[in-house]
């Protein structure tokens, strides 16, 4: 199934449902989901003090855009802090995190696959 189509709508009638993995704290809202391939495009949201190292180091088999809306994260691995206003568009497999969020943050993500990458 494709995303549904969807014409702009209020994002705060979905609401923050926990992230699944080990750390609490971690919110998300899927504005559009794909449940064939697993994309998605989401709001996520850590509250002030999480930190992701349960998680450990992330990899995804689908590329990942990501813009901070809001507050800051760290990345514990390579020792930065990325904040309001940054982006980052990460291919498939790349490693990112954990990540600690002092104030907290609010990203906005968009995740696809590429054409030579679809089932």
């Amino acid at each position: 199934m494709a995303k549904q189509e969807r014409e702009f709508f209020d994002v705060s009638s979905i609401e923050w449902t926990p992230c699944e993995g080990k750390v609490s704290g971690l919110k998300e809202r899927i504005l559009s989901f794909d449940s064939t391939e697993g994309t998605a495009t989401r709001i996520l949201k850590f509250d002030p003090l999480v930190d992701t190292t349960p998680n450990g180091i992330q990899k995804h088999g689908f590329w990942e855009e990501v813009y901070i809306l809001e507050g800051s994260i760290y990345d514990k691995v390579i020792g930065k802090t990325f904040s309001k206003g940054m982006y980052a568009c990460r291919p498939p497999g790349m490693p990112h995190g954990p990540w600690y969020s002092p104030e907290g943050c609010i990203t906005f993500e968009v995740r696809y696959l590429s054409k030579d990458k679809r089932p």
